[in-house]
C-alpha cells in the first residue's frame, strides 16, 4: 500500500485502501499498522486533521481492528 508522509510528532505516514477500507499508518516508534473496516470519511478526515496525532487517539484508536505487520 502506498502511504503518504505526513508532518506529526507521532505519525511518519498515512496510507487508505478504498477497496478494502483498509487504513496503514507507519509511526516515528518504527511500529505499522493495518485497521480494517475504515471509512473513507475517517481517513479523509484524519489527513485533514490540524493534528493527526490527536485525531488518530480520538477516532481511530480502539476503535477498529487492526494488526501490526
Amino acid at each position: 500500500m502506498n502511504r503518504d508522509n505526513v508532518v506529526s510528532s507521532n505519525i511518519n505516514s498515512i496510507g487508505y485502501d478504498s477497496a478494502t477500507k483498509t487504513l496503514e499508518i507507519e509511526f516515528h516508534s518504527g511500529g505499522t499498522y493495518q485497521y480494517y473496516d475504515v471509512p473513507e470519511s475517517e481517513y479523509n478526515g484524519l489527513m485533514a486533521a490540524s493534528s493527526h496525532g490527536s485525531y488518530f487517539h480520538a477516532n481511530i484508536k480502539n476503535r477498529y481492528t487492526y494488526k501490526k505487520i
